[in-house]
């Protein structure tokens, strides 16, 4: 039951949210076309729900001749591939804001698991163990705000399961809300090959 209700509060959350912030969105996509050659957009293939593909939006915050499906933290010197307004966007996860309209199509939710990329077996077979790729995946979610890049395979795919077995309106509206301040304290992001963890 919950399921539906939070689908129907998925769709207005994001239909709220691309109006209200619309201003904003279009003040970064002026920025990014005066920053850098390239798209506005930054699309990547990943897994939804059941394990269905979907393009995930991002606005692009790298150069247009970064290696392809590799996560920022396993290349050698991600900042020589960052643009100057990609470095910001991506401490203050602005880079994420296109994904409301992923939210808005049903092809994520507000929380969820965060969506593996279609390469990441090792993630995507840690879930199913845990059921976590029967719902849909999350703009943010419970192992967001308990590490993010900084889990290991096992541990965020322990986090999601936890979150199939506790998920309800006031747990989302717990992790969304705790989400805003990880971000504000740019906790658990890491970008470099120094760290291991494949996110």
């Amino acid at each position: 039951m919950y399921k539906l209700f939070k689908r129907i509060i998925d769709i207005a959350a994001s239909f709220s949210g691309i109006i209200l912030l619309s201003p904003l969105l279009l003040l970064i996509i002026l920025v990014i076309k005066l920053d850098s050659q390239g798209p506005i957009l930054f699309k990547q293939k990943r897994i939804g729900l059941y394990k269905k593909t979907f393009m995930i939006y991002k606005f692009r915050t790298m150069r247009t001749d970064t290696p392809a499906d590799m996560p920022t933290h396993l290349l050698d010197d991600p900042a020589s591939f960052i643009t100057k307004s990609g470095a910001f966007m991506r401490r203050t996860s602005l880079d994420e804001l296109p994904q409301l309209f992923n939210i808005l199509f049903g092809q994520m939710s507000v929380v969820g698991p965060r969506p593996a990329l279609w390469n990441q077996y090792d993630l995507i077979e840690a879930r199913d163990e845990v059921n976590a790729n029967s719902i849909r995946p999350g703009l943010t979610g419970w192992a967001q705000i308990n590490g993010r890049d900084e889990l290991a395979i096992d541990v965020k795919a322990k986090l999601d399961g936890d979150y199939v077995k506790r998920m309800s309106i006031w747990f989302d509206i717990q992790i969304f809300f705790k989400t805003i301040f990880s971000v504000l304290r740019h906790e658990g992001v890491k970008e470099g090959s120094d760290f291991n963890i494949h996110n």
